[in-house]
This record gives C-alpha cells, structure tokens and sequence, in this order.
C-alpha cells in the first residue's frame, strides 16, 4: 500500500492569486464600472448609427450639391497610373491617399462630437435645476443630543449645552 501524501501546506502565491482575484471581483462589480461598460457599448453602437448617417445620407448629399462627388472615391493614387475608382487602384496594389474617407471620418467626429456636447449641456442644465430646487441648510445637529437646531444657535434649546465651546473642541 502506498504511504499517505503528506497533507500540502498552504503556498503563499495561492493565497495572493486569491486575493488578486477577489479584490479584481469587487471592483469589476463596482456600479461605475458595469455604468462605464454599458456606456461603451451603447457608445458604439450610437458611433455605427452615425457613420451610417454620414454614409449614406449626409456626404452623398453633399456630393450630389458640389455636383456628384462620390466622397468615398476622392484619392490621390502614390503611384503610375490612373484610378477612376479606390477599389481599382487598391486592385492594382497602388499606394492612395484616402482623403474622401477622412472627410468622412471627420464628419462622423463631428457630428458624435456635437451630439455628445448637446447631452452635457442638457445633463449640466438638469443638474443644476435640481441644486437650485434644494432648500438652503437652514439647521445643524446638536452633538450632545442629537437634535436639530438653528445653524445660528450656540446654545441647545433642548440640553441647554453650550454648542461653541464643543465644537471647537470637536474641530
């Protein structure tokens, strides 16, 4: 029969691996964490909505107004040759200067850009409509009997105590 393992003692690295992962636990559950992962994704997605905007609507529009640009075919081709489209000189291995694309790019920077100004703006607005409808803090607590009192009071009306000399000494 074969002698009984000895029982094993308990590694060090175990135990911080453990502690790494619960500590990584704690705060992937954190709400700011799961808020900041939605935000992301919805994020995205709003970043997908608005390059089909730009896509599709708006610089084909526009190219149609500066007389049929195509914006997604304006190149400048880095090598021999000319190229009536981007797919034909990408065919052909030429080197391009993609600046149509980057129009796009920088309309759909601006356009989330400015979407996201108007959300902060609207979110800073309702923020500060809620501080305005706060009451002013017209009242303290007594830390001898944990009334409420005036804030101009320096004496309890309740315990009688004098509150000046106390909070000094609490400070």
């Amino acid at each position: 029969m074969q002698d009984a393992l000895p029982a094993c003692l308990p590694c060090p690295l175990y135990e911080e691996e453990k502690k790494l992962l619960k500590e990584f636990k704690e705060f992937a559950l954190k709400g700011n964490v799961i808020d900041l992962a939605v935000g992301v994704v919805i994020g995205a997605a709003f970043g997908k909505i608005v390059s089909s905007l730009v896509n599709d609507l708006i610089t084909p529009t526009i190219g149609l107004l500066l007389g049929k640009v195509d914006f997604s075919n304006l190149f400048i081709a880095l090598g021999d040759g000319t190229y009536k489209t981007l797919e034909e000189a990408n065919k052909a291995g030429v080197a391009t200067i993609n600046y149509g694309l980057f129009l796009n790019s920088v309309i759909d920077f601006l356009i989330i850009a400015f979407a996201i100004f108007i959300f902060i703006k609207q979110l800073n607005r309702f923020k500060k409509k809620q501080e305005e409808a706060k009451p002013p803090v017209t009242t303290k607590e007594c830390p001898f009997c944990i009334t409420e009192i005036s804030l101009q009071a320096t004496r309890c009306p309740n315990c009688t105590s004098v509150l000046d000399a106390k909070e000094k000494e609490l400070a």
